[in-house]
């Protein structure tokens, strides 16, 4: 089981060397029926109170990276609503009951982003619920891999960069009607805008959109006192990449290639998150936050 994340620990054995067995799972996925399971922070997160008082949106915030960011937030004292597919209810309770625990408020808003009405309300039913909002985290992605450009359909491209880049700029814009000075954005991109996989192109190119629309944003909101950042994710074992997410073949020797030898836990990426929505990031602005077992990026 893995220390305290507050402890000294050697990164390469920190977390286990994982080796997925094959493995498939319709889309959207449950955490619940991943092996192995991913470790959200469940046993080792533990918050020093830097966002106490706060009130925060994540979109996919009922697993992998986003249901870690959720527990994190929650344990660093904010409120948190999150949003996630209908079919992903089992993992959004789960989450649920690890905020409360923390004694926070839990809102949870089913629904799908590609949904252009809903995704301009979410921003709006979640500072309702909360009671005002002053992070969001747009972190929802979709991500098919595909070997060859001439497999890859128009219905797909489209419906990857609906939900990764377009819903986005709705939620983002709907969000402005609420955040005050203060407040923090965090887009989640990838290491896919920096070392695109031949067989996630449409995802790759979203990710690097993803990050053009971070720094532009961040130009235009810093002078309001809102900054804008992203984070970037390596390979982090979650429930994205065995609904068609990766090469079946590839799971067993998922992560390997890091530096470390292994792939990344969610619960490793929270302390991004909650670095650049603290008081404590607040010269950081339009920066790409790079948490991905070393690999070399711009």
């Amino acid at each position: 089981m893995p220390q305290d994340q507050l402890t000294f620990q050697n990164p390469v054995t920190a977390f286990e060397s994982i080796e997925p067995p094959k493995q498939h799972q319709e889309e959207p996925g449950l955490d619940l029926k991943l092996e192995p399971q991913p470790d959200r922070g469940e046993t080792s997160y533990r918050g020093t109170g830097r966002l106490t008082g706060r009130k925060a949106l994540i979109t996919g915030g009922d697993s992998g990276i986003g249901g870690a960011v959720a527990i994190a937030f929650a344990r660093e004292g904010a409120d948190v609503a999150i949003n996630y597919l209908p079919d992903e209810e089992e993992d959004a309770q789960v989450i649920r009951k690890h905020i409360e625990e923390a004694g926070r408020t839990a809102v949870l808003i089913p629904g799908d982003l590609r949904d252009r009405d809903f995704s301009s309300e979410l921003p709006g039913k979640a500072a309702k619920e909360l009671g005002g909002l002053d992070i969001l985290v747009n972190n929802a992605g979709k991500q098919i891999s595909v070997p060859e450009l001439g497999e890859l359909t128009d219905e797909q491209v489209e419906a990857t960069f609906d939900v990764n880049i377009l819903a986005m700029y709705r939620v983002t814009r709907a969000a402005l009607e609420h955040l005050t000075p203060g407040s923090s954005i965090i887009n989640t991109t990838s290491v896919q805008a920096y070392r695109p996989s031949g067989h996630l192109l449409d995802y790759a190119a979203t990710k690097g959109a993803i990050n053009a629309f971070t720094k532009g944003l961040a130009q235009q909101l810093g002078p309001k006192g809102i900054r804008v950042n992203a984070v970037a994710p390596g390979p982090v074992w979650t429930v994205l990449q065995v609904t068609d997410g990766q090469p079946k073949e590839k799971l067993p020797k998922f992560g390997k290639d890091t530096y470390l030898g292994r792939a990344g836990q969610p619960v490793e990426l929270a302390p991004a998150y909650v670095f650049l929505a603290s008081p404590e990031s607040s010269f950081v602005l339009g920066e790409t936050l790079n948490v991905n077992g070393g690999q070399p990026t711009p």
